[in-house]
């Protein structure tokens, strides 16, 4: 009877320790298992995201600004 007890009382607490684990990483766990289900997805092209961001959503200054002494350079 006592090996019954302590494997029971064992038991529930492996139970209560998962389900601490779960609550307190719930961000993580859910971002980890979003990554792997698209991962294994066959369907999923990340390309198909969203198409309306921009392509370089935090353009640096020097993008936009042109400097007079740079000069433009034509790679063909």
């Amino acid at each position: 009877m006592g090996a019954l007890t302590a494997s029971l009382i064992a038991i529930a607490g492996l139970a209560l320790g998962w389900i601490t684990i779960e609550i307190a990483c719930k961000p993580c766990l859910e971002s980890g298992r979003e990554a792997i289900d698209r991962n294994l997805n066959p369907d999923y092209d990340p390309d198909d995201d969203d198409p309306r961001l921009p392509l370089n959503p935090n353009p640096t200054p020097s993008d936009h600004t042109v400097d007079s002494t740079s000069t433009t350079v034509k790679i063909v």
